[in-house]
């Protein structure tokens, strides 16, 4: 079974994808398994806020490194992802800069037990949260609302 673990601000957004179709039937299946995690969960103020201007300057709002490698760390100790072993799980970045997904891309993909996948929102990352990932992906030279359309 593959599992994946999405680090995203908005999981209720997964809802009726997950529940239709092919993703329904393969969950259903126990060919995979997908756990929803809100980044806004580690935040540690008052307001939840996991943004920050980019440093340096710059238009827009950027997830913050520190929240985004606190979650991932959080999912990583988690006892179902601990007994799995490095070699086997992959960290990715949805992003429009990441290569571009294609079905070798996939197929490679399938031969792990574990992925997480960071979805983005605001005008970007951090770019130090790239360090923390194996792989950046992306669906195509275009920008949606955020990693998980």
């Amino acid at each position: 079974m593959l599992r994946f673990d999405v680090l995203t601000l908005f999981p209720a957004m997964f809802g009726e994808v997950l529940s239709t179709s092919i993703l329904k039937r393969a969950i259903q299946a126990g060919a995979m398994q997908t756990v929803l995690h809100d980044i806004r969960d580690v935040a540690t103020d008052l307001h939840r806020t996991v943004d920050d201007t980019p440093y340096g300057g710059g238009a827009g709002m950027v997830l913050k490194v520190d929240i985004v490698d606190t979650a991932l760390q959080r999912v990583q100790a988690l006892p179902a992802i601990a007994t799995i072993p490095l070699a086997k799980r992959r960290t990715i970045l949805l992003c429009p800069q990441g290569q571009r997904l294609t079905q070798d891309t996939v197929r490679d993909l399938s031969q792990f037990d574990q992925l997480t996948l960071i979805c983005g929102h605001y005008e970007g990352y951090d770019e130090r949260i790239r360090s923390l990932v194996d792989l950046e992906l992306s669906i195509g030279d275009f920008v949606l609302t955020g990693g998980e359309l």
